[in-house]
This record gives structure tokens, sequence and C-alpha cells, in this order.
């Protein structure tokens, strides 16, 4: 059986985004790089800092790249300088990867000027940015973000005491924000709590706000709590005021997906540690789908806690066999299927001293697309590993994702309508197992009901009532010319 090959970027899981803000230190752009910095694995494609200078304005800079390529330390210094930051690490689930679409998005309306960063996708922006461009509005991005500011600057919202809210309110789908104001920062989180969103508290007792914990252990900063779905919290000069915008639905909608792959081992997302959470999914896997073998191998980085639980299980030794070229930049798009194995061959080194003539359990995070797991596993054979049992620590990914992760359509999918004996033919491995549904669940602290699963089971929590795609907004453009 033959499937077609999709062509896509070397990556086959893409990250959302990252957020940091802190408030009130006259090092506020340093500790908002640090923050960034250490969430880098949550977007490579553009990173951005916006601050309140000195004069009460709101200065910033956005590029394309890494943090360390958009930001030289003398930019910190000198054009950054001010006592409160948000910065945002960004890989694109609405709108495509160009400078424009770089956030924080820096704007400017009647009451002032405003930053706003954020991570998830918002499912009405379709809607939402065609009623605003029937009034009038221009939009300068692609991205669904710039609807809340034009959300922010109506009118009828303005006249509110407290207009935020009312802004929220409209917005659906997944959204983790954070809003700078020349006199204040607000983070906010939507009534499902799909992403991650954090509070901490520097050494010297500046509040500070992230996407993932271990931003904090970055800068030296203590975890507070998370911030709750439907809540806003402000951090201004006089400390932290918590209010809410909506009331939590029944059931919350945490992403999974944050604990099988995006999320630094380090972190502490929705209550738990993600390295222990991702351990306790290899144990689980061991017990459902054991495999006679000589060494239990992860797949670098994020099938390693998973690996390191499933050796401890099954009582087979653990042993790294493949090791990441963390020295390659990443490979775009190409065009045929040699071009890309030799693509993975660059960033990943298999030790053949390790895999010649053995028997091998390669536990991997996930697997989407499958092509370039196909080509992992060819470099496994071209080294002389004898057997491939690929043990995969989330169940199959049949069902597109409609809240931020970079998977929106089914014909991306390799699950999708195909079996598990279909997938592993195409892999190339001796065997294929996924951990179950019921499985994966059982190693969160919180009921089943609390989390999204939506790109496995189908069940969507949060109603989709007009699926679009990444580049709909560039479409639309095309379409007026």
């Amino acid at each position: 059986m033959t499937f077609p090959l999709p062509l896509f970027d070397e990556y086959e899981k893409k990250e959302k985004c990252g957020l940091f803000g802190v408030w009130g230190t006259a090092e506020a752009s340093h500790l908002c790089y640090q923050g960034l910095f250490a969430q880098q694995h949550r977007g490579q494609e553009s990173a951005g800092i916006a601050v309140v200078d000195s004069a009460g304005g709101i200065n910033g800079h956005m590029g394309m790249g890494l943090v360390s390529q958009v930001f030289p330390p003398r930019m910190l210094r000198e054009d950054l300088a001010g006592n409160a930051a948000i910065g945002h690490v960004r890989y694109s689930t609405t709108g495509s990867s160009k400078l424009c679409n770089a956030q924080p998005l820096l704007r400017q309306f009647s009451m002032g000027p405003v930053a706003v960063a954020h991570n998830g996708n918002l499912i009405n922006a379709a809607l939402l940015r065609a009623e605003y461009e029937r009034l009038g509005h221009i939009f300068q991005s692609t991205t669904d973000t710039e609807i809340i500011v034009h959300l922010l600057a109506k009118p009828s919202h303005l006249e509110k005491a407290d207009p935020l809210p009312h802004v929220l309110k409209h917005l659906q789908g997944a959204f983790s924000l954070l809003f700078l104001f020349p006199d204040r920062m607000e983070a906010c989180r939507d009534p499902w709590g799909v992403r991650p969103l954090s509070l901490g508290k520097t050494v010297e007792g500046q509040w500070c706000v992230a996407s993932e914990t271990c931003a904090f252990d970055a800068i030296g900063a203590t975890f507070v709590r998370e911030i709750e779905p439907g809540e806003i919290v402000r951090i201004d000069d006089s400390g932290i005021h918590a209010r809410r915008f909506d009331s939590p639905p029944p059931e919350t909608a945490h992403c999974v997906f944050e604990h099988v792959y995006f999320a630094n081992p380090a972190s502490k997302i929705f209550g738990q540690t993600v390295h222990t959470v991702r351990e306790a999914l290899g144990r689980q896997l061991a017990q459902e789908a054991p495999a006679a073998a000589d060494y239990v191998m992860p797949m670098p980085d994020s099938g390693r806690s998973a690996a390191l639980g499933f050796a401890k299980q099954s009582g087979i030794p653990f042993e790294e066999g493949i090791v990441p070229n963390r020295f390659v930049g990443r490979t775009f798009i190409l065009p045929n299927q040699g071009q890309r194995d030799r693509a993975v061959a660059m960033k990943l080194n298999i030790i053949p001293d390790v895999v010649n003539g053995k028997r091998i359990i390669l536990v991997e995070d996930s697997v989407v697309r499958g092509t370039t797991t196909r080509s992992k596993m060819r470099a496994l054979r071209h080294a002389g590993a004898k057997e491939i049992h690929l043990r995969v620590s989330c169940p199959p990914i049949r069902h597109p994702c409609f809240y931020g992760i970079d998977f929106p359509t089914t014909t991306e999918l390799i699950a999708h309508e195909r079996s598990v004996e279909q997938i592993a033919q195409f892999l190339e491995v001796d065997s294929l197992a996924y951990l179950s549904l019921d499985g994966m669940l059982g190693c969160l602290r919180e009921n089943k009901d609390a989390y999204c699963t939506a790109c496995w089971s189908g069940n969507y929590k949060i109603p989709i009532d007009q699926p679009q795609s990444k580049f709909s907004f560039e479409r639309e453009q095309l379409k007026m010319f």
C-alpha cells in the first residue's frame, strides 16, 4: 500500500507560542529576554518584546528568527529600556511566518498605546474580521490576534468602566493573552483553560507571567499559581488584582498535547510536572504494548521521559542511540523524499555501535504526518538495527486541531482513516503500538473530562462553526485583487 507524501517542514509537530511578562523593574527587558529564551521550544519563527518606556509610552522590537538573533545585548540595554515588558515567541498557526505577524502586536488607539501577545487560536476570527472589514477597519497583519485590538478599540466597549472583559467575551477558541498598557499589564486566559498561563514572583518581589514555569526558573522567580480559566489578572504598581470575565464551563479543555509533546519537561502544566506525566505515559505504554528487545531507546527530545518510564516498567535497559544535532538550523519544505531523508540525517545522528544488530523499542511522543518518522526509521535500518518496535506515548492523531496546533486538516494526518497495521507498513517498522486514550488520561491528575482530546477522539468541546486554515486571511486578501 502506498500513501501520498505531503510536502511539509522537517518538524512534524509545531509549537504554538510562548508568552512572558514582568512589571516594575528596570531590568524588565532583560528578564523578558531570559523568559522567552527559556520558552524558545514553543516557537522559533519570530520573537518580540514591548516595554513601557521612561516617557510613559510603549516601545517594542519584533524580528524573524530566534530570541538570541532578534535581540542583541545593546538593544535590550538601550532601545528597550523600561520598567515593564511583555514578550512573545511565535510559531504561526493563523497567518503566515512574516514580520507583520510577529508579536507582541503594538498598536495605537483612542485610549493610547497597547501591546498584545497571544498564545492560542481564535475559531471565530474569520467572522469577526469580516464584520470589521465591512465597517471599514484596516488590518495590518494576517494573524487572528489583531482582531482583539479592533475589538478593544470599539466605541461601545470603551464606554464601559472596564472594557477588557467585554472584549474577551467576544472571543471563541483558545487564548492566553498578555496586554501591556502604559499603567498596567493584564494577563487573561480563556474560560476553557486550553493553553497554560502561570503567575510568578521574582526574588526582588516583582510579579511576572509566563506560558510555562520553566521561564520562572530561568530568572530565579517562584511559581505562585496558574491563572484560572476565565480570569484576568491585572498587574500594576500597586500589586495584583484578579477579576473574572467569564465563568468556567462545566468542563475545562486543557490541551493534553502540552504534556505529550509541547511543554518543557521541567515545567509544571495544569498542576503536574511534565517529566513526571511523560514518564507515567511510558510506564502505561509498556503495560499495554510490551515487546521483546535489547534496548528501549528514546526519539530525542520529547520522547526521552516516556522512554525512561517504558524502560523502568519493562525492565529492558534504557539506551541512547540517537543524538540530535542542535547546531543545524531549520530545514524548510523539501521537494522529494530523498532530500527529506538527508535532512533528517543532518538533524539526528545514529550511533551504529549501539543499534547495529539490536532489537530496539523506539519510544516516540507522537506521529502526525508520518513521513519524517519514516525517514528516522530508515536511518536506524541503515545503521544496522535488527528489529524496530515503535511505541507512541499517545493515541493515533486522527482529527484536526483548531485550537493552536498546526495540523488543521485530515489530509495531513497519517492515522486518519488508516489502521495501525497500515501505518506500521508505511513507517517500515516491525511493530507499532499507540497508547490508549484511557491509558493516557489515567496518567493525568484531573478527571478525564477536564481535558481536550479532540485530535484523538474527535470530541470538540469548543464548537467549531467555520473551520479555517492557517492561511485563510492571506487567501481572502488575494480574492480582493
